[in-house]
């Protein structure tokens, strides 16, 4: 085994456990998402201590250009918060999020797991098939499970994603409306303000015109979908 030793804080680390923080480090350096601690001991051997592991990996990041972050159930290496500004690179996005598809996500983000018709009965409108692709698509909402209900309907919830693009560590970090109203990221139509309630009477009428994935209406897009640098 090499003897190697990692000093913190002006303390060295035993060889055996800096091996164990390096293979970490290499682990969540070469992954392409965030790892769990199940992935993570797998790795390891059974002596070695994970949650001690990851308190020096993240002591040793600490005011360096990259953080150890714990996203939902993972943790992964990401850039300091302070230097997102200065190495943001700009990119061409095929297809910009229409309001519809910013009202409907932050309606799942709030309320999952959310039926279809629930979210319709929030927004007051049908929702097409296509606001639900585009966010499929992106990977920030999957099918969760059907409720125990006639007809067995189909949920939706957020992703790992989802959480990811947005810089959260869990569904608990959500800002609450009022943030996003004072912030400049939601507007204040009456599907934002239902945000705060849970799911309409599904018996309350619902407009049967569908969502409008006009130009128009993704021009309109809100700046949340930009999501912080990583």
């Amino acid at each position: 085994m090499t003897d190697n030793v990692i000093s913190l804080a002006g303390q060295s680390i035993d060889p055996e456990h800096a091996q164990h923080v390096r293979l970490v480090e290499a682990l969540l350096f070469a992954a392409a998402e965030p790892l769990g601690d199940a992935v993570l001991r797998a790795r390891l051997p059974d002596e070695a201590d994970l949650a001690a592991v990851l308190d020096d990996l993240g002591r040793l990041y600490e005011g360096r250009g990259v953080n150890l972050v714990r996203i939902a159930e993972g943790w992964a290496l990401r850039t300091a918060p302070d230097l997102a500004s200065r190495i943001r690179l700009s990119r061409n996005v095929p297809r910009k999020p229409s309001r519809a598809a910013v009202e409907t996500l932050s309606i799942i983000a709030y309320h999952q797991p959310v039926t279809r018709a629930e979210i319709e009965s929030i927004r007051g409108v049908s929702t097409s098939r296509g606001t639900l692709d585009m966010l499929m698509e992106a990977n920030w909402i999957r099918p969760g499970r059907r409720r125990a209900t006639p007809g067995r309907p189909l949920t939706w919830i957020t992703t790992r994603e989802f959480l990811d693009h947005f810089g959260l560590a869990a569904l608990d970090d959500l800002p609450g409306v009022e943030e996003l109203k004072s912030a400049g990221l939601l507007d204040t139509r009456p599907a934002i303000d239902s945000l705060g309630d849970r799911a309409a009477d599904p018996g309350e009428h619902v407009d049967t015109e569908p969502d409008d994935e006009s130009e128009d209406d993704e021009a309109e897009s809100d700046d949340l979908f930009a999501g912080p640098s990583s």
